[in-house]
């Protein structure tokens, strides 16, 4: 087997509408496609990022929380590359979304730090 790429990442949200906010508006992915599952009573959001199909953004009747940060077993963080991590976090403060302090990688010396979403999934911002 010969994997090609990572395909898409699957988020399951607690509030679709405050989510959908956050990582179309406040982080700025591009939707694709949105369709709700009437069914299943839950939406799935495809989101993109420079063109690149990367997100599932789901809703579900009542899922349950993440049982622990951040060391909880299965997916630790999504991350993603910034140009300048300095003037993203202002940006980011503009719209009331604050950052644990800025710390830097120990091997390559460069800046990173964490927000997270509104169902407290840490994400990861990495200086280009």
């Amino acid at each position: 087997m010969i994997l090609n790429k990572v395909h898409h990442i699957a988020i399951i949200c607690s509030d679709y509408k405050q989510s959908k906010k956050f990582y179309v508006e406040d982080l700025g992915l591009d939707p694709l496609q949105e369709i709700y599952r009437e069914e299943r009573g839950s939406y799935k959001l495809d989101l993109a990022l420079n063109g690149n199909y990367i997100i599932e953004l789901f809703s579900f009747p009542k899922p349950p929380p993440r049982s622990t940060r951040p060391e909880a077993t299965g997916l630790r963080h999504l991350a993603f590359e910034v140009d300048d991590l300095d003037t993203s976090l202002l940006d980011l403060a503009e719209k009331g979304i604050l950052a644990e302090p800025v710390r830097t990688d120990d091997y390559t010396q460069k800046k990173f730090t964490f927000i997270f979403d509104p169902d407290n999934l840490p994400i990861e911002l990495y200086q280009k």
